[in-house]
């Protein structure tokens, strides 16, 4: 296949030959068991975690049932119907397993905001159902350490303290309170490795970036996780404002609290105060992203569609427009990489490039992997992780720097 045709197939939608999109209708698979385990799970943590009234226990409690059978539509009175229904697709009335897996999962999250009464006229309104744990991981232990750490990370010499951020960055992914609920120990005493590491590619978009608006080098970073993971996204920001000398980084996080641990803007700042508080270098790139932001160096981004059930192909114009500006975007995390490449059953040793074609931009994924998506892998390296036997797409022992100029 000739390079143009194979971008052109990659460019979204993509068409009836790509592979199938991850449904959740085969019992035992991974999708499957996020749906009829691990959501079942989050709700009951998250009715755990808060001493909601009836109303809301028995609308958790609806929900609980429903993910057994039909999707039901939002209620006529939500603010954002018209939104959904333009998401919808078809698939609002189906079975739950039927609907693909990245829209089911990502519709379940909405239709928990409004079991919590989260956009309701009551005294819920506007609570994150996710704060407890949050807040329970950002005030532990392993993040004073992993703060501390900061002060030996400034000593290194610039190239090394820049992987070693990147890396963290990397590996932060694997803090994912959603994750955990599946996880559990499992993760414990395993070796972790890369699978893919573009990030001499990386680093030569950062550094050779054309300036964009107003003669300013532009990076997105769209984040992932709250808490523990956004930590060292936001030492990664400080380093490229001000080290490597980016006239702008722009951090796209959720509007809403949603997949139990993604970062909005409110845990931007609660990150913000808890770096402060540490002191030392935790204590200076805190001020110093504090300053990026009242300048507007660091800007705070929160589409509607960072919650959409969609892949990046189908993202509005403004969101486009975002990315077609920067040098570089850097996407973060396990979901992003899903709505970046799409959630298909592609042949691992897909060309990232291939798969990520239609993004209007330069684009590079930091990402533990956590689902059954991959693309652009060594074939030999997928033969020898086959044979084990083994499910390490799912484990978040292995990662992926990946680029795509």
């Amino acid at each position: 296949m000739a390079d143009g045709d194979a971008r052109q197939r990659a460019a979204g939608p993509w068409g009836p030959q790509d592979p199938q999109v991850f449904l959740s209708d085969v019992p035992g698979s991974y999708p499957w068991r996020v749906l009829h385990e691990r959501h079942p799970a989050l709700i009951e943590k998250v009715r755990t975690a808060t001493p909601y009234d009836l109303g809301v226990n028995r609308a958790l409690d609806l929900l609980l049932e429903e993910i057994e059978g039909v999707i039901e539509p939002l209620e006529e009175s939500a603010h954002d119907r018209d939104l959904w229904e333009s998401w919808d697709r078809g698939h609002v009335g189906r079975r739950w397993d039927d609907a693909p897996f990245l829209w089911a999962e990502s519709y379940f999250y909405r239709r928990l905001l409004s079991a919590v009464g989260y956009f309701g006229p009551g005294p819920w309104r506007g609570v994150d159902p996710f704060e407890p744990f949050k807040q329970a991981e950002l005030l532990g232990e392993a993040v004073d350490e992993e703060l501390g750490e900061l002060d030996a990370l400034a000593e290194l010499p610039s190239a090394e303290r820049a992987q070693a951020l990147v890396l963290r960055a990397l590996w932060g992914n694997r803090a994912d309170l959603v994750f955990r609920v599946a996880a559990g120990p499992e993760l414990a005493g395993r070796e972790s490795g890369l699978l893919a590491d573009d990030s001499a590619l990386l680093w030569s978009l950062v550094d050779g970036g054309e300036a964009g608006r107003g003669g300013l080098t532009r990076i997105c970073l769209v984040a992932d996780n709250a808490g523990s993971e956004l930590l060292p996204d936001l030492v990664l920001i400080d380093h490229l404002l001000h080290a490597r000398g980016a006239g702008e980084v722009v951090l796209h996080v959720k509007p809403l609290p949603y997949y139990l641990s993604d970062a909005t803007p409110a845990d931007v700042l609660a990150c913000l105060r808890r770096m402060a508080a540490a002191g030392g270098e935790a204590g200076e790139v805190a001020g110093r992203l504090r300053a990026a932001l009242g300048s507007g160096r660091l800007l705070l981004r929160a589409y509607a569609f960072s919650c959409a059930p969609l892949p990046y192909h189908e993202m509005p114009f403004g969101m486009r427009e975002d990315f077609a500006s920067a040098s570089l975007t850097i996407m973060k995390g396990d979901l992003n990489y899903r709505r970046l490449v799409g959630d298909r059953a592609w042949p691992h040793t897909t060309p990232f490039a291939e798969a990520t074609a239609y993004f209007p931009g330069p684009v590079v994924a930091l990402r533990t992997l956590k689902s059954e998506v991959a693309v652009g892998l060594d074939g030999d390296v997928v033969t020898s992780l086959e044979a084990t036997g083994g499910p390490w797409l799912t484990t978040g022992a292995h990662g992926l720097i990946q680029a795509r100029a």
